[in-house]
């Protein structure tokens, strides 16, 4: 029940926030996967290898920037997003760049609705802090991952989550994983709460261990320069921690798939 009412309210910050978000990110020219703030793109990771004619299904997709950037190598794309919109802007840059991807609106709790399709590559670029429940989710991907398929995500940085940015001290515990709300006022005047998901980095490993997938990298990347997303953190900050981490795992070959 918790869970249905943290995912619709996750719904509606995105469904309000979303024009603001992408004016923010809109310096992000879709031709590049961007992993996160401050972080390297596909092109220096070289995470995905090479992705034409490959089956890709992106996490929480925002306004499709990722998908379309893959589209335009070569990838067969879908994703999905809880917020309608997100789709709606999704779909407007993939007809704007002109490129063909498939948008759904779809929250993570539902992603078994997709059952009968399989992927070569599952990404989610700083979406899964907003999953109610990690353990299902990354067991849904497993699923839907052909054999040697990958999945790889970011999210932001455990450790950066914890550091108040204007005085530099740990205001929030480690172990406190779980449900974030956080109280919002607008410049118009507006009151929102933004819900996330915090999780040890160990909890996230051990889920993806427990799940048969085999984790093949961890990534803390750092760039000084970020023209995307960087106007909205404090330098002194982000230099002593990158706010963003990457995994990247990948299902292999089992006889009970």
């Amino acid at each position: 029940m918790y869970s249905k009412i943290n995912e619709k309210a996750i719904k509606e910050w995105w469904d309000s926030a979303s024009e603001y978000y992408q004016e923010e990110i809109s310096a992000d020219k879709m031709v590049d996967v961007q992993y996160g703030p401050f972080a390297s793109s596909e092109k220096k990771l070289k995470l995905l290898g090479n992705v034409k004619g490959k089956k890709v299904l992106e996490l929480g997709c925002g306004g499709g920037q990722v998908s379309i950037s893959l589209a335009k190598k070569g990838a067969i794309c879908t994703g999905i997003d809880i917020s309608a919109n997100q789709i709606r802007i999704a779909e407007k840059n993939a007809k704007k760049e002109n490129v063909n991807v498939k948008f759904l609106q779809i929250p993570f709790s539902r992603l078994y609705k997709l059952k009968q399709e399989k992927f070569n590559i599952v990404i989610g670029v700083m979406s899964l802090q907003y999953c109610t429940d990690l353990k299902s989710l990354i067991k849904n991907i497993k699923d839907l991952l052909v054999n040697n398929g990958i999945f790889v995500f970011s999210i932001e940085h455990p450790f950066y989550l914890l550091i108040d940015p204007n005085d530099l001290k740990i205001t929030e515990s480690y172990f406190g994983s779980g449900l974030v709300i956080k109280r919002e006022k607008w410049p118009d005047g507006s009151t929102h709460y933004f819900n996330y998901y915090n999780h040890k980095i160990s909890d996230i490993i051990n889920l993806i261990i427990d799940s048969d997938l085999r984790l093949e990298r961890v990534i803390e990347p750092f760039e000084r320069e970020d023209k995307i997303w960087g106007a909205g953190y404090r330098r002194a900050l982000v230099n002593k921690i990158a706010p963003t981490i990457i995994f990247k795992c990948k299902k292999i070959n089992s006889n009970k798939n």
